[in-house]
């Protein structure tokens, strides 16, 4: 038992980050469990928050690159007066090679779905792999790399680069470092952070997306007037500063720096935050669990084919919403680029609001299947009026954008935190706890694929019509509901035995999941 400790403790020394090496020499003194936690709840927040900020960049310089409202369905404006009112000079220079073109709206889409293609893609590999390797290592590996192609595809700028294919590989490779990440944090988090209210926590938390969408938008939109391509080489050392930082100070579990849970009081025990999310067996009797395998965990497939369209939706509002609100109408006037980047980022305002309001309901309610077709079916709504009635005024905009923001991305939200979590510790996994990137990875990576073709499409269609779009848009989400149907009805016939039988027999949310 001894030499078993002593082992432990060495790992655990080994095993911690240089950064807390460092702290712990300075204090005298380790860390308790709460400050690890709190550690990583920060570090992972900010890092996941930076990835948003480098992919949300995208979507703001596309106004600046392909300038050609023609192109955008501008049928009520010519050209020549939009570029009046949006203040820029007649005869001068617009737009950016190849992209001002009357295909460059085309071309762009198909930038966007290349660097989702591969960020799906990668996603698979990178939670097959995130459950072989330090997590830490790869998080690191991934924000640096991302950090650095943001900035070359950035310095094209600089550079006078005008080659479509240039911008693509750039962007394929930026996509493939991408895909490290959510697998990665939410691994990191399951292996801290308790069951209890876990969709109110992981909601919470998850509203780095929307955070680092709108840091990436204001940085962004601030840096155009000194020209496009600061606007991804300040996104893109920040996420590399912060990946350096997650490097030196990021605890990957309690196993690798030898924290100890009884160190913390009993009343955070009883709050569920100092349970791990994943119970532990012996390190040497666990084997990662297969893709195939993942797959079969009950529930896995509806909701990760539930996300392919939610993140369809969301995504496509991700990639376009600056150059759509900067190509439509409001209030008989159209907005300048820089404008439009800072009022889009309302409707990641609104998908805090519903990220957390999605987590708390699903926590209450203890159906997150329910919870998350109620906000799908109700997104159908939003969006008609976000295209019908969004014209009329500012502030009619700003009102229907943050509504539609909330429906569309709560749902989002708490599919690839809470239920990858429920499903990554599902009871069918006998307790292995070396599921969880993998089956984090199936939902989002399946998810990401939707993300990648609803740019895509937007990207011709919306040089039609920007009506077929929307309709396009509550398609999907209809779709996205509908694939969670059986899941509903199981809850729901679950919550109904369980009334008739007492609330002694309520079942826990883990049990829900299964069909």
């Amino acid at each position: 038992m001894g030499n078993s400790e002593q082992e432990n403790t060495c790992k655990a020394k080994h095993g911690k980050p240089l950064g807390f090496r460092m702290l712990e020499r300075i204090r005298g003194a380790p860390l308790s469990f709460k400050s690890y936690q709190a550690i990583v709840l920060i570090l992972t927040f900010f890092a996941y928050a930076s990835y948003h900020a480098t992919r949300k960049t995208t979507s703001i310089v596309k106004s600046v690159l392909d300038p050609n409202k023609s192109s955008a369905g501008m049928t009520h404006w010519s050209n020549s007066l939009y570029l009046k009112i949006a203040g820029h000079k007649p005869g001068s220079k617009n737009g950016w090679a190849p992209f001002d073109t009357a295909d460059g709206t085309a071309m762009l889409g198909n930038i966007d779905v290349a660097f989702l293609s591969i960020y799906a893609l990668g996603m698979y590999f990178a939670g097959h792999l995130g459950d072989r390797v330090d997590l830490r290592n790869l998080l690191t590996i991934g924000m640096v790399g991302t950090g650095v192609f943001t900035a070359i595809f950035g310095a094209a700028y600089w550079l006078n680069i005008h080659s479509f294919h240039y911008f693509l590989c750039i962007q394929m490779i930026a996509g493939l470092f991408q895909s490290t990440g959510w697998p990665s944090v939410v691994a990191v988090v399951g292996n801290w952070f308790g069951k209890s209210k876990r969709g109110l926590i992981m909601g919470i938390w998850n509203s780095h997306t929307s955070v680092g969408n709108i840091t990436g938008s204001l940085v962004a939109a601030a840096l155009l007037r000194y020209g496009w391509g600061w606007s991804f080489v300040a996104p893109g050392a920040i996420i590399a500063v912060i990946g350096l930082v997650v490097f030196f100070f990021l605890p990957v579990s309690p196993d690798t720096v030898g924290a100890k849970e009884m160190d913390d009081s009993e009343s955070e025990e009883k709050c569920g935050l100092s349970e791990p999310l994943l119970e532990r067996g012996e390190s040497s009797e666990e084997k990662a669990v297969g893709f195939i395998q993942a797959w079969k965990i009950p529930g896995v497939a509806p909701f990760a084919l539930c996300l392919f369209f939610s993140k369809l939706v969301a995504y496509t509002f991700l990639y376009w919403l600056p150059f759509y609100i900067s190509h439509t109408a409001i209030d008989g006037e159209y907005l300048s680029d820089s404008t439009a980047g800072t009022l889009s980022t309302l409707f990641d305002v609104g998908g805090v609001v519903g990220g957390i309001l999605a987590g708390h309901i699903s926590d209450r309610i203890e159906a997150r299947a329910v919870t998350a077709a109620t906000f799908m079916y109700c997104a159908i709504p939003a969006l008609f009026c976000y295209r019908s009635y969004g014209g009329i005024s500012l502030n009619w905009n700003i009102a229907l954008m943050f509504i539609t923001g909330m429906l569309v991305n709560g749902p989002y939200a708490l599919i690839t935190t809470a239920v990858s979590a429920d499903l990554g510790t599902h009871s069918s996994l006998n307790g292995n706890s070396r599921a969880l990137a993998t089956v984090t990875a199936i939902i989002d990576g399946t998810g990401s694929v939707g993300a990648a073709v609803g740019p895509l499409l937007t990207g011709y269609i919306s040089s039609t019509s920007w009506s077929a779009v929307f309709t396009m848009l509550m398609g999907a989400a209809l779709i996205a509901g509908l694939l969670l149907s059986r899941l509903v009805v199981a809850e729901i016939s679950a919550k109904i035995e369980a009334r008739k039988k007492g609330p002694a027999s309520e079942l826990p949310i883990s049990a829900m999941v299964e069909p």
